[in-house]
């Protein structure tokens, strides 16, 4: 949930995984005199607007309340209010909630299609402080996972070393070291995420890069400290089998420490 200024006026922007959300009742406040949200939704022109855009998003959106809803709207008697919209056509595109962050809230499209009934002026401000806001939350969000990766790299290297000091024997070629390192890697894969690098790729076919590349920020911290443990239990002359063991249990134990943890969430 971010804040936007637009002619003075916060608006409230929720990011969403999959669609981006805008509130308007805080666009409702840079509209002279009174208006609201359900005279917007009472103009057929907006009516028509919300199906055209459903049809394009929703595939089970309800036609049959829509051309009920329809053929009313423009009517003096009639009203509806985002609650009954949202019931009746199973609507995506707008949402109306309750408590402390409640209000009524729109698709991004749609939102920048109830800035015209603000003002022509206020819509393209809108747009181009949502573009500002979106550009800035993409960059974070690249830093940010530039960020974990490099948490997993660095210790890495004391991984890599601790195999090469205790693991690899003497005079050996490059693809035989590689292949001790492949399997101390799996190591920490199946402990994880209870799978070798080579069977995620069976399971994900088609995708790009590998197994952590598609990892969450715990799943990366977690990693990373899995990484300077094994280092240590191999200078110990632990067994890899017993090693697998005690890592797997490890990272059980981390996952259901840090799930809840205000610190890591700050990185995401």
């Amino acid at each position: 949930m971010k804040k936007i200024k637009v002619q003075g006026h916060k608006i409230t922007v929720i990011f969403g995984s999959e669609r981006d959300f805008i509130s308007l009742t805080d666009m409702l406040r840079a509209k002279d005199g009174d208006f609201f949200i359900s005279d917007w939704l009472r103009n057929r022109n907006t009516i028509e607007f919300l199906g055209i855009w459903e049809r394009i998003n929703n595939p089970n959106f309800n036609w049959g309340e829509f051309a009920i809803i329809k053929s009313q709207t423009g009517l003096n008697s009639y009203k509806i209010s985002i609650k009954e919209w949202v019931q009746k056509t199973k609507a995506i595109g707008l949402r109306a909630t309750a408590g402390r962050y409640g209000g009524t809230y729109a698709h991004k499209d749609i939102a920048f299609e109830f800035g015209s009934w603000i003002s022509p002026e206020f819509k393209l401000y809108l747009i181009k402080e949502f573009q500002r806001l979106k550009t800035e939350e993409n960059e974070r969000l690249v830093l940010g996972w530039d960020l974990k990766r490099q948490l997993t790299k660095i210790n890495y290297k004391i991984h890599t070393d601790s195999i090469k000091d205790n693991l690899l024997p003497k005079s050996i070629t490059k693809q035989q070291a590689q292949i001790i390192y492949a399997n101390e890697a799996d190591i920490l894969n199946v402990a994880l995420y209870g799978k070798t690098a080579r069977e995620w790729q069976i399971e994900n076919k088609g995708k790009e890069g590998n197994i952590r590349d598609y990892s969450d920020v715990l799943q990366l911290v977690v990693l990373a400290n899995l990484e300077g443990i094994n280092a240590e239990l191999i200078r110990r002359g632990i067994s890899q089998s017993e090693r697998l063991i005690q890592l797997n249990s490890i990272a059980i134990s981390q996952i259901k420490s840090l799930t809840n943890n205000s610190s890591l969430k700050k990185l995401k």
